[in-house]
C-alpha cells in the first residue's frame, strides 16, 4: 500500500489505462478516474469506460470500495484546432520526421494540466497515466522527460508536490499484459479484452483473441503483437 492515500487516474477506457487503473487500486485506498471528450474519432472509448468501471465494481469486489468518483471533462475545443486522423476522417500517415498524424499537439499536456487542477481542487497529489515510450506510437508527449517537465511545472505552478507516475513506460505491450495478469489474474485479462477499447478506427465490432479493433491500425498492432508475444512467453 503507498504511503499516499489517494490517486487520480487518466482514464481513456483502453487496454493501457485499465491496466494502470488496477494497478493505482491495488496500491491506494482511493482512486478517482478522469477522461476527456476532446471529439475524437474514436469515441467509442468513452462508452467503454462505463462498461470498464462498471465490470471492476462488479467482478473485482475487493476494489469496489476504493474506486472513487469518475470525471468526464469537455474538451471539444481541443478536437476543434487539431488537424490528426484522431480528430478527423483522414488516412493514418507518418511525415518525414517519422510522426504518425494520429499524435494530437498538445494533448498529454493539457490532459495533465487539468487532471492536475482536478486533483488540487480533490485534495490529491499522484496523478497515474499510461504513457509509454518503449513500445508505443513515437508521441513526443508520452516520454518521460516530457512528464518530468510537465510534474515540475504544476508542483510550481499551483504551489503544490504533485506526482505523475507513468507505470507503464519502461514496458513493452507484452509486458503491459503481463502486468494485468500479475494484477488481476485471467480475471483482468479477460475484462480487458472483451471491455476495453484502443482501436484508432473506433470498430468496436470485430472480435480478435486479444480485443476488438480494425486489425489494422497501429493501436491495434500493437496491442495484438503484444497479445500474441505475451502468450508465446506462457507456453
Amino acid at each position: 500500500m503507498s504511503q499516499s492515500s489517494s490517486a487520480l487516474v487518466l482514464f481513456s477506457g483502453g487496454q493501457d489505462s485499465t491496466t494502470c487503473l488496477a494497478s493505482a487500486l491495488k496500491r491506494y485506498r482511493h482512486v478517482e478516474t478522469v477522461g476527456f471528450d476532446y471529439g475524437q474519432r474514436h469515441r467509442v472509448e468513452l462508452d467503454a469506460r462505463e462498461h470498464v468501471l462498471t465490470a471492476i465494481r462488479q467482478d473485482f469486489p475487493q476494489w469496489a470500495d476504493r474506486l472513487g468518483e469518475d470525471h468526464l471533462i469537455d474538451l471539444g475545443v481541443l478536437g476543434q484546432i487539431s488537424e490528426t486522423s484522431l480528430t478527423r476522417e483522414t488516412e493514418i500517415t507518418e511525415d518525414e520526421d517519422g510522426l504518425p498524424s494520429t499524435f494530437v499537439p498538445g494533448r498529454n499536456l493539457i490532459f495533465l494540466t487539468l487532471s492536475a487542477a482536478l486533483a488540487w481542487r480533490r485534495g490529491i497529489d499522484v496523478i497515474i497515466g499510461g504513457m509509454c515510450e518503449t513500445d508505443y506510437s513515437g508521441y513526443p508527449d508520452c516520454r518521460r522527460d516530457t512528464i518530468d517537465a510537465q510534474q515540475k511545472a504544476l508542483s510550481l505552478g499551483m504551489d503544490r508536490q504533485f506526482t505523475l507516475k507513468t507505470p507503464l513506460m519502461w514496458l513493452d505491450k507484452a509486458e503491459t499484459w503481463q502486468l494485468a495478469y500479475d494484477i488481476g489474474g485471467d480475471a483482468l485479462v479477460d475484462l480487458i479484452v472483451d471491455k476495453t477499447h484502443s482501436c484508432y478506427m473506433g470498430d468496436h465490432r470485430t472480435r480478435h483473441d486479444w480485443g476488438y479493433g480494425c486489425g489494422d491500425c497501429p493501436a491495434c498492432d500493437l496491442r495484438a503483437k503484444g497479445y500474441r508475444k505475451w502468450r508465446e512467453r506462457q507456453k
